[in-house]
C-alpha cells in the first residue's frame, strides 16, 4: 500500500475540486489511503461554502476512487494550525509517514509518484525529515531535486520519526534560534523575515503551524529533500485563504512529466540552492519589488490585500 494521503479541506469548493481533479490524475490514486479532515465553520458566514465542500468531499469518498477513504468533519473550528498538527500526527501515527495537501493546491499527474518514490528512498535516513514537491522561484540553476535546511509546505511528506521533532512552542524556538545565533541562517542570510513570522507566532498575530515545522527541523539540523521542477502549484494566493496573499508572486509552471529520485550522497546541504533561494527572496520581497506589487494591485483594484 502507498502512502496515505491527508486532505485538509474548509470552505473553498472550487479549489477544493480542482485539487482532487488534479489528485485522481495520478495514477497511485487509486491504490493510496485517503484521509480527509473538514474543518467546522468559524461562524455563519462561513457555513454554506463549508456545506457546499462536504458535500464534494462525502461524494469522493463514497466514489471508491481511492484505496481507502475517510472524512473527519469537525463539530468546531479548529484553525488551520489546530487541525494540520492533529491530523498529521493521527495518520502518521498510523501508517509510519504520509503526504499532506491542503486544497488550493493543483498537482502534477507525477506528484504521487515522486513523493512515494522519496519516502522510500530516504525512510531510513534520519537526517533527511521533510520531502518538498513544489518549487515557486523558477530558478533555472536549481537541479531537480537538492537537500536544503529549510521546509516548504505546499504539497509535503514525512515520516514519524521526523515528525516527532516537531516542536508547538514558537516560544521556545525562537528563544533557541536568538541564542544559538542562527535567526540570520534561518532567514536566509536576511532575505526573508522567517524569524519576523515565527516571531508574530508567538505574538498571536498568525497561527503558522508551518512556521515551527521549519523551525523545529532547522534546529534540529535535519534536511528537506526539495525540487527544482516543481509538480505542485499554489492556487490559493487569491486572498480566499488562510495567511494568503500575494498575487502572482508564487506563480510556479507545473512539472509534467515523471521526476526520478536519485538518492543524493553525500547526505548535505545543497549550499548553491540555498543561495538561489535567497536570491530569490531578495528579488522579490525588498522594499522596491514590494512598493510595486502594491501599485500593481491598486491599478487593478484590488485594494486589501
Amino acid at each position: 500500500m502507498l502512502a496515505p494521503i491527508l486532505l485538509f479541506v474548509y470552505n473553498r469548493p472550487g479549489h477544493t475540486r480542482r485539487l482532487l481533479d488534479s489528485l485522481l490524475a495520478n495514477a497511485e490514486a487509486a491504490q493510496s489511503p485517503l484521509y480527509i479532515y473538514s474543518d467546522a465553520p468559524r461562524d455563519d458566514s462561513q457555513r454554506q461554502a463549508v456545506g457546499e465542500v462536504r458535500s464534494l468531499v462525502r461524494q469522493v469518498v463514497s466514489s471508491g476512487r481511492f484505496a481507502t477513504a475517510s472524512l473527519v468533519e469537525r463539530t468546531e473550528n479548529y484553525g488551520l494550525a489546530r487541525n494540520v498538527i492533529d491530523g498529521v500526527s493521527h495518520v502518521v501515527g498510523q501508517h509510519g509517514r504520509v503526504i499532506v495537501l491542503e486544497d488550493d493546491l493543483v498537482l502534477s499527474p507525477y506528484f504521487l509518484r515522486f513523493m512515494n518514490d522519496a519516502l522510500d528512498a530516504y525512510a531510513d535516513e534520519p537526517r533527511v525529515g521533510h520531502i518538498q514537491a513544489c518549487d515557486f522561484t523558477g530558478d533555472p540553476t536549481l537541479p531537480p531535486t537538492f537537500l536544503i535546511r529549510w521546509t516548504g509546505s505546499w504539497g509535503w511528506a514525512t515520516w514519524e520519526r521526523a515528525w516527532r521533532l516537531f516542536r508547538p512552542d514558537g516560544t521556545a524556538l525562537l528563544r533557541e534560534l536568538t541564542q544559538r545565533r542562527l535567526t540570520r541562517q534561518f532567514d536566509f542570510d536576511g532575505a526573508y523575515g522567517y524569524t519576523r513570522m515565527l516571531r508574530r507566532q508567538t505574538e498571536g498575530k498568525n497561527d503558522s503551524w508551518a512556521i515551527r515545522w521549519n523551525a523545529s527541523l532547522f534546529l534540529a539540523g535535519v534536511l528537506s529533500l526539495n525540487v527544482g521542477r516543481s509538480l505542485v502549484q499554489n492556487r490559493g494566493f487569491d486572498g480566499s485563504g488562510t495567511n494568503c496573499g500575494g498575487g502572482s508572486l508564487y506563480d510556479t509552471r507545473l512539472w509534467t512529466q515523471p521526476l526520478p529520485v536519485e538518492k543524493i550522497s553525500p547526505v548535505e546541504e545543497n549550499l548553491d540552492a540555498r543561495r538561489a533561494l535567497a536570491r530569490y527572496y531578495r528579488r522579490t520581497n525588498g522594499f522596491w519589488a514590494k512598493a510595486l506589487r502594491r501599485i500593481r494591485r491598486t491599478l487593478h483594484g484590488d485594494f486589501g490585500r
